[in-house]
C-alpha cells in the first residue's frame, strides 16, 4: 500500500515562490506557515551580529524586543522586502500593506518568558474588533537567527488553528509550557522563517541553552493600522532607502482626509496579483 508523504511533525512547511492554493489552504488551516533556508548561514550571521549590536547595552534578564533596527543596521533593513517572504505576504494580504513594526527579540540564555497570548493592541485587543474569527491585522514574519533545532532553545510554541477558535485559551494554562495537548513546538535551524496570523495563540519556550536566542520579526499590516515600533520613520533613513522600502514604511503624501484619494500602489517589481 502506498502511503502519502507525512510532513515532519505535521509542520506546515511551504516552498519559496508565490503562494499556491494549497499553501493558502495550509495557512488558513494552521494560521501559520514555515519556510526553511530563507537566508544563507552567512546572511544569518550578519543579521545576528546586527541584532547583538542593537541589544549590546540592554540588560540580559528576560525576553526583550527592540524596534526600528532597520534605521541603524543595513542587514536588518535588507530583510524588510526579502523576495521569498514578501511573495508570501502578498499572497495573504494582497498588495496594500505596510511594515507596521520590526522587532528584534532576544530570549537570554537560561531564561524563560512563557506566556501564551494572541498578538494585538494592549489598548483594544484585535479579537474585539470582530465577532468571529479574530481579524487578520498583523502578519508576522519571524526570522530565526540562532539554532532552535532542539527543545528548550527559546523555540516558538503555537496552537495550530487557534485563530479560528471561539473559545479562548484558559487563563490557568497560559503560563504553562505544556498549555495544550495540541500545541506545536517549532524546531528549526537558523535562516528559517515562520509567518503567522496575529490570532494564533503562541508563546516562547524557555531557553535553557548557554547562548542567547535571537529572532528578527517583521510585522505587515493594513496601511491604516498605527505603527507599533515608531511614531514616525527617520527621515534620513527614508531618503537613503529604496523606493519599495520607503513605500512599505507608509511614506506617501496623504490628502486632508486619510486615504480619501486612494492608497498609492507599492512599487513591487511586477504587478502580478498574488
Amino acid at each position: 500500500i502506498d502511503h502519502p508523504p507525512v510532513a515532519r511533525e505535521f509542520s506546515p512547511i511551504v516552498q519559496p515562490g508565490k503562494m499556491t492554493e494549497m499553501e493558502k489552504f495550509i495557512f488558513d488551516t494552521f494560521g501559520y506557515i514555515i519556510i526553511e533556508d530563507v537566508i544563507s548561514p552567512e546572511e544569518c550571521e550578519e543579521v545576528l551580529e546586527a541584532a547583538k549590536r542593537l541589544h549590546a547595552d540592554q540588560p540580559k534578564e528576560k525576553l526583550l524586543q527592540i524596534g526600528r533596527g532597520f534605521e541603524k543596521e543595513a542587514a536588518i533593513e535588507n530583510l524588510i522586502d526579502h523576495p521569498t517572504v514578501i511573495q508570501k505576504i502578498r499572497g495573504i494580504l494582497g498588495d496594500k500593506f505596510v511594515l507596521q513594526a520590526a522587532w528584534c527579540t532576544v530570549q537570554p540564555a537560561g531564561s524563560q518568558s512563557v506566556g501564551w497570548h494572541q498578538d494585538g493592541s494592549g489598548v483594544v485587543e484585535f479579537s474585539k474588533l470582530g465577532v468571529y474569527p479574530v481579524p487578520l491585522l498583523q502578519l508576522r514574519a519571524s526570522f530565526s537567527l540562532t539554532d532552535q533545532s532542539e527543545l528548550y532553545m527559546g523555540n516558538m510554541m503555537l496552537i495550530p488553528g487557534s485563530h479560528h477558535s471561539q473559545t479562548v485559551l484558559p487563563k490557568e494554562n497560559r503560563k504553562d509550557i505544556a498549555a495544550s495537548p495540541i500545541q506545536h513546538i517549532i524546531r528549526c535551524k537558523p535562516g528559517t522563517v515562520l509567518i503567522f496570523h496575529n490570532g494564533v495563540w503562541h508563546s516562547p519556550m524557555p531557553n535553557n541553552m548557554s547562548f542567547d536566542r535571537y529572532n528578527m520579526h517583521y510585522i505587515y499590516s493594513p496601511p491604516w493600522l498605527r505603527r507599533s515600533d515608531r511614531d514616525s520613520t527617520d527621515g534620513e533613513f527614508l531618503q537613503q532607502t529604496t523606493p519599495l522600502r520607503r513605500a512599505l514604511m507608509g511614506d506617501y503624501d496623504r490628502p486632508d482626509v486619510p486615504f480619501a484619494g486612494g492608497f498609492p500602489a507599492i512599487p513591487f517589481e511586477n504587478g502580478d496579483n498574488h
